[in-house]
Formats: structure tokens, C-alpha cells, sequence
């Protein structure tokens, strides 16, 4: 299976060491920005990397961002992503069995690197348990399609 990891600018030191670490483990990684520290805006960048695991290229995506907040809001903007901003082992498995998650979020300012590795390989590993969680996936599916809220007049 294929993954594919980005990040903004306060988030690169720790996608290069995923992307390094999760490479040594086996893990087919495609690298999709950003390529230094220099101010990068992160909306974009997560939704290429939501475009690319819609399109079915990628069976998950992990995002990477200063807090994780601004990557888990603008991929949650994508229609079919189901984002998670995972800080433990714990929340990663679960998201990834009870709300089918298809996109990781970490936070590179408050996770370790290591800590970091097993969160994402968590993630990875985890399987959809479906069963009482679908009609809760197919709400949320729901809600979504109706597409309430503010909408910018440009």
C-alpha cells in the first residue's frame, strides 16, 4: 500500500523524520511538500494530499502541521476525508477503527518524533471494525452533503 505525507513549514522537521523512519520500516511513502522551513500556508497542502487519497492513489495520508489544528480543519473541508489530529497510540487506533480516518494529523511542535512513529504507525496498522460504527460513518456522510454554513460571496 501506498501513503503520502506533507506538512507546512512547522511541521517539516517532523514529516522528514516520519517520512525517513517510516521508509526504513517498509512503508511505501511519497513525499508531498513541503521541502524546507520556509512559510508555507497549509489549506492547499492538505488538499492535495486529500485529492490524492480520494483518488484512491493512496490509502491514507498523514498531515503536518505546527498544532495539528489548522491541517484536521482544512482536510475536514474536503468531502469524503475523515481527518483525525491524533496527540497518542490510543486515539490513532481508535479513529482509525470506530470513524474509518483516512487522513493522520500530528502536530509538529508538540509531538515527539518517536512518539510521533508509533502514532502514525498506529494509524497505519489499524483496521475499520465497521459493524455499529457505519450508520454513524453514513450520518456523518449525511450531514456533509448538505453543506451548511457560511459560503464567502467571492
Amino acid at each position: 500500500m501506498k501513503y503520502v505525507i506533507a506538512s507546512e513549514h512547522a511541521g517539516y522537521s517532523l514529516k522528514e523524520y516520519l517520512l525517513d523512519a517510516l521508509r526504513k520500516e517498509g512503508y511505501d511513502m511519497t513525499d508531498a511538500g513541503v521541502q524546507s522551513t520556509e512559510p508555507a500556508d497549509y489549506p492547499f497542502i492538505a488538499e492535495d494530499v486529500c485529492k490524492r487519497v480520494l483518488s484512491g492513489e493512496y490509502r491514507f495520508g498523514i498531515l503536518i502541521c505546527g498544532t495539528g489544528v489548522g491541517m484536521s480543519m482544512a482536510a475536514n473541508k474536503v468531502v469524503g476525508i475523515r481527518a483525525a489530529l491524533c496527540s497518542d497510540i490510543y486515539t490513532a487506533r481508535l479513529t482509525r477503527e470506530h470513524n474509518d480516518a483516512n487522513v493522520l494529523c500530528l502536530a509538529g511542535w508538540l509531538t515527539a518524533d518517536r512518539h510521533a512513529m508509533e502514532i502514525a504507525k498506529t494509524f497505519l496498522g489499524a483496521d475499520f471494525t465497521g459493524g455499529r460504527h457505519i450508520p454513524r460513518l453514513e450520518k456523518l456522510a449525511a450531514v456533509e452533503s448538505r453543506g451548511i454554513g457560511y459560503k464567502p460571496d467571492n
